[in-house]
């Protein structure tokens, strides 16, 4: 990867993984409230203060990744979008307590490895 990308890139290539992966876990948290499925069920997750905020999150994590992907080719910007696997787990795991086990750790290790050799 170059060494021309400036911090800004560099929070936006790293921010917006996390970003996704903070609205995955407030879905879940979302999930937890909804009722049955139909209208009613609908409202009701629709208008939850959780779910909303999680639909602001990864709306702005999008305008951000816009702003990253000006800047980087598609092809070496969305390789980043793999930490999403790396961080779902892991936020899952400090606010829901899910508990991360050691295929976890190895399969983080070698998503960091394959984007490690897609990006140099």
């Amino acid at each position: 990867m170059p060494e021309n990308y400036n911090s800004a890139l560099w929070i936006g290539l790293l921010g917006t993984p996390l970003l996704i992966a903070t609205g995955q876990v407030l879905f879940k948290l979302t999930s937890a409230t909804a009722g049955e499925f139909g209208l009613r069920g609908l409202w009701q997750v629709l208008f939850n203060p959780l779910m909303i905020t999680a639909l602001a999150i990864y709306g702005i994590g999008t305008i951000i990744w816009i702003f990253v992907l000006k800047s980087v080719p598609l092809t070496i910007g969305y390789s980043f979008m793999a930490l999403t696997f790396c961080f779902v787990p892991l936020l899952a795991s400090i606010f829901l307590g899910e508990a991360l086990s050691l295929r976890y750790f190895v399969g983080a290790l070698l998503i960091i490895g394959g984007m490690i050799v897609i990006n140099s």
